[in-house]
């Protein structure tokens, strides 16, 4: 839970926006504040599984089993579940280039996904030390892809 605090109460990095939206409604009026638009011209991109094994394995690597689709996208807002006793999805809104791509992917355990990934195409606005850059041991300043895990969520425009 003070992860959680820390994360909601931090300042925001240049070019981002955010919020800690403590119920869908309170999300989805961010989306709109941000993309500037009424509620049905934008859509909710969750990772979900397709087949799910009955081994459970909580981290394992995967295999992506198709050539990603890339998902035209102006602009992204990524919603992320923070732990806490009740639902908190940390948005944010990231300036700058971005691309999202949907992916087939298998785990090693046999899990089916199908998983959304957003790359920030200019990451130098990015902190050095946050956690993307210690996962992947790369430059701060180098593209950065990443999926999202079941539960997060990806919103972009839809064409009106």
């Amino acid at each position: 839970m003070e992860a959680t605090l820390r994360v909601c109460e931090v300042k925001p990095i240049k070019g981002e926006t955010k919020l800690c939206a403590t119920s869908q409604e309170s999300m989805v009026e961010f989306v709109q504040t941000m993309f500037g638009m009424d509620s049905k011209y934008f859509r909710a991109l969750p990772t979900s599984y397709l087949a799910k094994s009955t081994t459970s394995t909580l981290l394992q690597n995967y295999t992506i089993l198709e050539v990603p689709k890339e998902i035209p996208a102006p602009k992204t807002i990524s919603c992320h579940t923070m732990p806490y006793p009740y639902l908190i999805y940390y948005c944010h809104f990231l300036g700058g280039e971005n691309k999202v791509f949907e992916a087939l992917l298998e785990g090693q355990n046999g899990d089916r996904v199908d998983a959304f990934c957003v790359c920030h195409l200019d990451a130098s606005g990015l902190s050095p030390d946050n956690v993307l850059f210690r996962f992947l041991t790369i430059h701060h300043s180098a593209p950065v892809c990443h999926f999202f895990p079941v539960g997060d969520l990806i919103w972009v425009p839809t064409p009106n």
